[in-house]
């Protein structure tokens, strides 16, 4: 049964072409949501636009894009508009790490995650904020991580972009706070997706989190139920997050205490 909250209404997915960006453009074609799919791997769009057509019959867009290139972000939100009439939410999911220490991390592997994680968020968020301001209605959902509340080792430059991408969202839902456009912040904990393919090369920090990773499904179908309520945050799994409560009420104790867990990179 499609649900009439996203019933037509034009879905914009970053890091559409695997994870929890591709199970969301599933599920909202499966609610009658035209599904605009954006990401560097043309081939895989190609494949789950396909899909998404044999299964719900809905005609998803695709656009083939580095959102670390602004002036790209740019001409491919420029060539969108033109096509559709309004962009109604904004999924922010692109993003990758990579684990480190800082004395091992390279500066081009850093900033090249500030410029995926945060910049290309802050270009795509700017390029659909005037259409959503002019129809006084939209949601902008940005994927950050528990990571941004809670650093560790190994994790310096991920931990910082995440950060940002957290600074970013709290601003920016205060200023629209008299509108009727929703922010929400997603934080989720390690989840079962490709992302370690390049985050965790070694596979250490994979097999100490194995039996707490989120399943790609779950949280894919919890971002998908807050689309167009007011939900300032969405923290998972619940558990992880009071650390993170307890580490910004406690952050001498949550490191002194915590200890080898920290240490899981």
């Amino acid at each position: 049964m499609k649900n009439s909250k996203l019933h037509k209404k034009n879905i914009v997915i970053t890091g559409a072409s695997s994870g929890i960006g591709e199970r969301i453009s599933y599920m909202v074609a499966e609610q009658g949501a035209i599904p605009i799919l954006m990401a560097r791997n043309y081939e895989r769009l190609v494949s789950i636009a396909t899909k998404i057509k044999n299964q719900t019959g809905i005609e998803a867009l695709i656009y083939q894009v580095d959102v670390s290139d602004t002036d790209a972000v740019e001409s491919v939100f420029s060539d969108l508009l033109k096509k559709v009439d309004k962009i109604d939410v904004l999924i922010n999911n692109a993003g990758f790490g990579k684990f480190d220490s800082v004395m091992d991390a390279t500066l081009s592997e850093m900033k090249e995650m500030f410029e995926v994680n945060v910049f290309g968020l802050m270009a795509c968020t700017k390029m659909v904020l005037p259409s959503m301001l002019q129809q006084n209605v939209g949601h902008i959902v940005n994927i950050a991580s528990q990571a941004g509340k809670l650093a560790t080792p190994k994790a310096g430059a991920y931990s910082g972009s995440k950060h940002a991408v957290l600074g970013f969202t709290n601003s920016l839902r205060m200023e629209l706070a008299h509108t009727n456009i929703h922010v929400t912040a997603v934080n989720p904990g390690p989840i079962r997706t490709r992302f370690f393919d390049i985050a965790d090369q070694s596979g250490n920090y994979v097999k100490n989190v194995e039996k707490f990773m989120l399943e790609p499904d779950d949280v894919a179908k919890k971002i998908v139920d807050t689309l167009f309520t007011p939900k300032r945050e969405l923290n998972l799994p619940v558990w992880m997050n009071i650390g993170s409560i307890l580490y910004t009420l406690f952050p001498s104790v949550v490191e002194k205490v915590g200890g080898k867990a920290l240490f899981k990179k």
